[in-house]
């Protein structure tokens, strides 16, 4: 085996673009959230890093992408030993693409992938801020990846049914990612109920900065999540990386324009959230469809996504920071979005020409049953852990808890110290030593006997 340097040094560096996604999110997630959950809410994409990592290395990974089909179960799930995370025969192995050398070893492509399911499960939390125990979303966590992340990601990537037997197509996440993870937040945000004081209290962002930041960390990170799922560093690439820019921006302008004729003022909240909702959009269809096509899906994500934020007032489910508006229809309008401008001109892997290029509805109609039958698993899969994490108590902190702040109850921490700065002895006091006294000539009295 040869390995291809260009081809595993992109996909290294993609790998770690994606990661920083995750921070990313912590960031925009955090600043979007009230200050007494903020940290709540940095951590449970934190712990995303940390738990689903393992996971992936252990079984995740040979579940989603083994190809060995021994037990006549690969429609729906991948081998349970090819890739166990005990094993080490694949360890100089090379990654097949559709039994095709890629000059990538498995171990590269498997590091990219477990970028992926990290920040998936971490979308989730967004819906569920201020009021579901830490420990509830560790359990939900571990369950609905080995549950769902996992099959779907097999479903649409690994050989599935989804992608291998229906055709339905997905370049990079708008289906196994982002469809995905909107579909379980709603389904854990309507066992797990609404906020205290929602919708009635002002529950703002706390810190607008830290939205266009975590924002600015996502548009860079995304060019590995799109152009990296390539894997291979090629014309398709280029195509991606050029529709992620192009459709972010047009889904921004969208956004702003919405706010502006609606509400009479463009934000920056709304240009945050217009370039996610962008970006969500264009990530199953950035390596089938031209750039123009690009805007103009960028453009009706923006706009058709600002207003969808208004639905669960309509509906009467707390999702939080706006999950469902954003990843759940931006997954659904990039889905849709291949079976009206996919063109084999752009990838031969875009089998059926799209409805605007002369294909007919063949491909719309495979997008529509693959997104809708991973809409379904994933909401009641997911609603089904949540209500079994209800029934034993673990899901949700106390009432006192939330009011008071759940960063305080789960963590024992804050985001910010607001304690006077003249108060408690200062220095004195973290030093161990007794409380500081002035002498007659005005200068501190540093005698003081450290406290017994």
């Amino acid at each position: 085996m040869e390995i291809d340097t260009g081809n595993t040094a992109w996909l290294l560096l993609s790998s770690a673009l994606v990661l920083l996604m995750t921070p990313g999110l912590a960031l925009f997630y955090g600043g979007l959230n009230r200050s007494k959950g903020a940290l709540n809410m940095m951590m449970m994409s934190f712990s995303s890093i940390g738990l689903i990592s393992v996971l992936w290395v252990i079984y995740g990974f040979t579940f989603a992408f083994g190809t060995n089909d021994s037990a006549g179960l690969n429609n729906f799930l991948g081998s349970p030993s090819q890739y166990l995370g005990t094993g080490t025969s694949w360890i100089g192995e090379e990654w097949m693409l559709a039994g095709a050398n890629t000059g990538i070893p498995t171990y590269a492509f498997m590091v990219f992938q477990m970028m992926f399911a990290i920040i998936t499960v971490a979308l989730i939390s967004g819906s569920l801020s201020d009021r579901l125990k830490f420990g509830g979303w560790v359990l939900f966590s571990l369950g609905w990846f080995t549950l769902v992340y996992v099959p779907v990601a097999h479903w649409v990537w690994g050989g599935g049914w989804i992608g291998a037997k229906l055709g339905a197509l997905d370049f990079a996440g708008g289906t196994a990612v982002h469809i995905n993870a909107g579909a379980a937040a709603l389904g854990v945000a309507v066992v797990l109920g609404k906020r205290i004081g929602w919708p009635r209290e002002n529950m703002r962002p706390h810190n607008v900065p830290f939205v266009a930041l975590g924002a600015g960390l996502l548009w860079f990170g995304w060019f590995g999540f799109n152009a990296g799922s390539e894997l291979t560093v090629d014309s398709v690439t280029a195509v991606a990386f050029v529709n992620t820019q192009v459709a972010t921006a047009a889904a921004l302008l969208g956004w702003i324009i919405v706010e502006w004729l609606r509400d009479g003022k463009p934000t920056l909240v709304g240009a945050s959230s217009g370039a996610i909702a962008g970006l969500v959009a264009i990530t199953p269809a950035c390596g089938f469809i031209a750039p123009l096509p690009a805007a103009v899906l960028g453009i009706i994500a923006g706009a058709v996504c600002a207003l969808a934020v208004g639905l669960k007032y309509k509906l009467g489910y707390d999702d939080s920071l706006d999950v469902v508006g954003v990843h759940f229809v931006g997954g659904w309008i990039g889905s849709l979005g291949i079976g009206f401008f996919a063109t084999t001109q752009v990838n031969a892997l875009a089998s059926n020409e799209s409805l605007f290029y002369g294909g007919g509805f063949t491909q719309l109609g495979k997008q529509f049953v693959g997104s809708a039958a991973v809409t379904v698993y994933s909401f009641v899969i997911a609603a089904v852990l949540a209500i079994i994490l209800k029934a034993v108590k673990v899901l949700r902190v106390s009432e006192e808890a939330e009011v008071s702040g759940i960063d305080i109850a789960d963590h024992g921490e804050t985001a910010y110290d607001f304690t006077p700065s003249g108060g408690g002895g200062g220095g004195f006091a973290i030093a161990g030593l007794g409380k500081q006294s002035v002498d007659a000539d005005g200068k501190a009295d540093t005698s003081q006997k450290v406290a017994g």
